[in-house]
């Protein structure tokens, strides 16, 4: 991670770590780093979530813009991916997402997208951190004519809408689902998609008011959306996270459908009708070993990465893959899109449902989930580094290896975007792990909280 970004851009407490002079100076490093010297007025598009401060964020980041000669384009509040998306479309040569994805609603992020839609390398993210925090190279002061503008875009909902229908080869006529929009972005699109795809639209956290965004509601909070979907009957149910980029499902039965299981459906598919890129799939250390069970009895290759989509994406990028993610359910679909995007794959998926006529329950029968715990250790940045050097941390990670030997797995690591260190252990026993996982985070707190 850099001094600045993490695995998904900047994050970090609005108006105290993530200040309004950080996104303008930002803003005038990335317009510096992502546009052409040439160029005299490079148009970067701004989207938001529904966070309270993503309106004081996005004035400051558009007034950094500005300043430097920037023409800025306000999509207003958008889905993450539709950032990416309409970079293309509107031929922008950048765009920018305020957001803290799954977090509580003080915190708030910067993703910057290149005007490809990807997000940017570690090299170009080094750049601007060198520029705001180092002073390495001084932004242009541009007067007169030459200072930026601000416009709006009128036709972002529909642009973003029809992109995503138009990835869906079968409509979901006569579905009932649950949306849970998190009370985030997708608020503003999901019930327009999931309507025009033919689905009975059941929708819960639609009404987003600055501060209730991922508040026990969304993908990281799944226990309302279970049971609406078991109380009243639906097909399915879609969790999304504050800027959508993320989803998991609910089955028929209430229960619910991770990532991972939403990854094995979506590869067992793609590979039955030709269209899965040299039989891969790309996930991540974390991602759960029935996953990898499931790939070696179905002819399907799987690639681990470092956690974080970036790196999922980077691999696909660098080997021809076009399929891969996340078990938090950022699902990357490369043919469709140059980010994980929650709406295109809860359309994939309940488009694999209708199409075969199976219930989504009895789909998810092809993987067997093996137990996992997560224990989480809250830790400051002096924790963070000193848990890569700590003699102590080390040999309890070890001596749990030992204990699971052949028959589980034990993965410890820093949070790319919050003040944590993560301990996840997999294995047979869910009640034998829990004990191990927490005795290993007795350790991480004892020695680096």
């Amino acid at each position: 991670m850099g001094r600045l970004f993490g695995t998904d851009g900047v994050r970090g407490v609005a108006n105290s770590e993530l200040t309004c002079e950080m996104a303008m100076n930002i803003g005038r490093a990335a317009a510096m780093v992502l546009t052409d010297n040439n160029h005299r007025h490079p148009k970067i598009l701004i989207g938001k979530d529904t966070r309270i401060s993503s309106d004081m964020l996005e004035s400051a980041i558009t007034a950094g813009l500005c300043s430097v000669g920037a023409n800025v384009v306000q999509l207003g509040v958008v889905p993450t991916p539709a950032v990416a998306f309409l970079v293309g479309k509107y031929k922008a040569d950048a765009g920018v997402m305020l957001t803290a994805s799954h977090n509580p609603c003080e915190f708030n992020g910067i993703k910057i997208f290149s005007g490809d839609g990807y997000k940017l390398p570690d090299a170009l993210e080094e750049q601007i951190e060198a520029i705001v925090l180092d002073h390495a190279d001084v932004p242009p002061v541009p007067t007169g004519g030459d200072i930026g503008s601000v416009t709006t875009a009128p036709n972002v909902v529909r642009d973003y809408v029809d992109h995503i229908k138009s990835t869906v080869p079968f409509a979901l006529t006569g579905m009932r689902i649950g949306i849970d929009c998190a009370n985030g972005a997708a608020s503003r699109t999901a019930e327009l998609l999931f309507t025009e795809l033919g689905a009975e639209c059941h929708m819960l956290a639609d009404k987003p008011n600055g501060v209730n965004v991922n508040d026990n509601c969304g993908s990281t909070h799944m226990e309302n959306l279970m049971s609406f979907v078991k109380e009243n009957h639906l097909d399915a149910g879609i969790a999304f996270d504050g800027d959508a980029d993320r989803c998991l499902a609910v089955d028929d039965k209430g229960q619910l459908v991770d990532g991972d299981f939403v990854m094995a459906i979506c590869a067992a598919d793609m590979k039955s009708r030709g269209k899965l890129a040299k039989n891969t799939v790309v996930g991540t250390i974390m991602t759960n070993m029935g996953f990898t069970r499931f790939c070696s009895e179905n002819g399907l290759h799987f690639e681990a990465t470092k956690v974080g989509d970036r790196y999922v994406l980077e691999e696909m990028q660098l080997e021809g893959y076009n399929f891969g993610g996340e078990q938090s359910g950022h699902v990357i679909f490369l043919d469709f899109a140059t980010t994980g995007d929650g709406q295109m794959t809860a359309a994939q998926l309940l488009s694999i449902v209708h199409r075969r006529e199976a219930k989504l329950s009895s789909l998810a029968t092809l993987m067997t989930r093996y137990p996992q715990v997560i224990v989480n250790v809250q830790v400051g940045p002096e924790g963070k580094l000193h848990f890569y050097t700590d003699s102590e941390v080390k040999e309890a990670i070890e001596n749990a290896k030992a204990k699971l030997g052949t028959s589980g797995r034990i993965v410890v690591r820093p949070s790319g975007t919050e003040p944590l260190l993560r301990v996840m252990i997999e294995g047979e026993d869910l009640e034998y792990i829990n004990v191990l996982a927490n005795s290993v985070a007795d350790v991480l707190r004892e020695r680096l909280a």
